[in-house]
C-alpha cells in the first residue's frame, strides 16, 4: 500500500455558514448505528474479529443507553455559566467521582461477560470486573484524560465504552443551540478531542464539516481545510491510501505547522459511514501515516496502541 497526496479545495475554506454549530447525540440511536456499522465492516476485513467484538460491545452500549435510569441532566444555570465563560458544561474530570458513571461501568461489565471475545479481552474483563471502586475510578479518570497505560489497554477498552455511554447521555441533556465554540478541535460539550471529522450531506448542512467528540459523541461545526490540532489554515494537505485519492472517502488531513494529522471522512460520498466505526476499520491509513513525520492528533480509545 502507499499514500497518495491530495491538495485541499480552496473553495471549502469558508465552510458552510448556515450549518448548525452543534449536533447533540441521540444515545439510543448512536450506539445501535455504530454496532450495525462495525458488523458490516467486519465482513471480509482482515480486522474482522476485532470489528465483530466492537460490534458486540456497541450493542451492549445501545442496550444500556435505553435500560439505565435517566441521568441527572446538566443544570440549566451551570450550562449558562459555562456558555458565558466559553467553557464546556460537562466536566470530564468529575466523571471519576460520578456514581452514575461507575454504575454504568458496572452494568456494562456484567453484560460484557457473555460477549464473544478473544482470550486477551476475556482475561482483561475478568480483572476489571474484580477491581474495586477506587481502581475503576482511576481507570475512568484515565479515559477522561485520554491517557491510557500501555500495560492495560485492553482493560481500559471496557471502561472507555462505559464512559462513552454516560457522557453521551449527559450530552443529550444539553441544548445544542446554547453551546458555544471553546477552541479549535475542542468539544463544546465536554472539552475532549475529536475522533475525526466528517463532511456531511444532510439537508441544511450539505458539505459542512463536523468534528466528532471521542467521549460524548457531540458533533460541532469546524471550518473546512483547517488543522483540528493547532487551528492553522496554512500548510494543510491530504493523504489517502493507494491511488484515486481525490475521491477517497477517508483521508488524513495533515498540517505542516504542527505536524499533526486527523482523519476526515466523507459521509456525503458514502452515507453509510459512522465515524467511530470507520475510524477503526481504516487502520491501514494509521499504519501508513506512522511511517511519516506526522503524528495523529485525533483520539479513539478503540485504536489505542496502534
Amino acid at each position: 500500500m502507499s499514500i497518495s497526496s491530495i491538495q485541499p479545495d480552496p473553495s471549502a475554506v469558508g465552510g458552510i455558514s448556515k450549518a448548525p454549530f452543534a449536533l447533540m447525540p441521540n444515545p439510543q440511536r448512536l450506539f445501535g448505528e455504530r454496532a450495525a456499522r462495525f458488523e458490516a465492516l467486519a465482513e471480509g476485513s482482515h480486522l474482522g474479529p476485532y470489528l465483530s467484538f466492537l460490534s458486540g460491545l456497541a450493542r451492549i452500549q445501545n442496550e444500556l443507553a435505553s435500560a439505565l435510569p435517566p441521568v441527572e441532566p446538566i443544570a440549566a444555570d451551570h450550562a449558562e455559566r459555562s456558555r458565558a465563560n466559553a467553557m464546556p458544561p460537562i466536566d470530564r474530570s468529575a466523571l471519576a467521582s460520578s456514581g452514575d458513571c461507575l454504575a454504568t461501568l458496572r452494568a456494562l461489565l456484567a453484560r460484557a461477560e457473555s460477549l464473544e471475545k478473544p482470550a486477551v479481552a476475556a482475561e482483561a474483563l475478568a480483572q476489571v470486573v474484580a477491581a474495586d471502586d477506587e481502581t475503576l475510578a482511576w481507570m475512568i479518570g484515565n479515559i477522561a484524560a485520554d491517557t491510557l497505560p500501555l500495560e492495560s489497554l485492553a482493560h481500559h477498552l471496557y471502561v472507555a465504552a462505559a464512559v462513552q455511554v454516560h457522557a453521551a447521555r449527559l450530552a443529550a441533556s444539553l441544548d445544542g443551540g446554547r453551546l458555544v465554540p471553546i477552541g479549535t478541535g475542542v468539544c463544546p460539550a465536554c472539552g475532549d478531542r475529536p475522533v475525526a471529522s466528517v463532511v456531511v450531506g444532510f439537508q441544511g448542512a450539505e458539505g459542512a464539516r463536523y468534528a466528532c467528540c471521542s467521549t460524548c459523541a457531540t458533533m460541532w461545526n469546524e471550518v473546512r481545510v483547517k488543522c483540528l490540532a493547532c487551528g492553522s489554515t496554512k500548510g494543510i494537505g491530504y493523504r489517502a491510501v493507494e491511488t484515486g485519492g481525490e475521491e477517497a472517502t477517508i483521508k488524513a488531513e495533515i498540517c505542516d505547522a504542527c505536524t499533526g494529522w486527523v482523519k476526515i471522512l466523507y459521509q456525503n460520498r458514502n452515507p453509510s459511514i459512522v465515524v467511530a466505526a470507520d475510524d477503526v476499520a481504516s487502520l491501514g491509513l494509521d499504519l501508513l501515516m506512522k511511517e511519516t513525520e506526522y503524528k495523529r492528533a485525533g483520539f479513539n480509545p478503540f485504536l489505542a496502541g496502534y
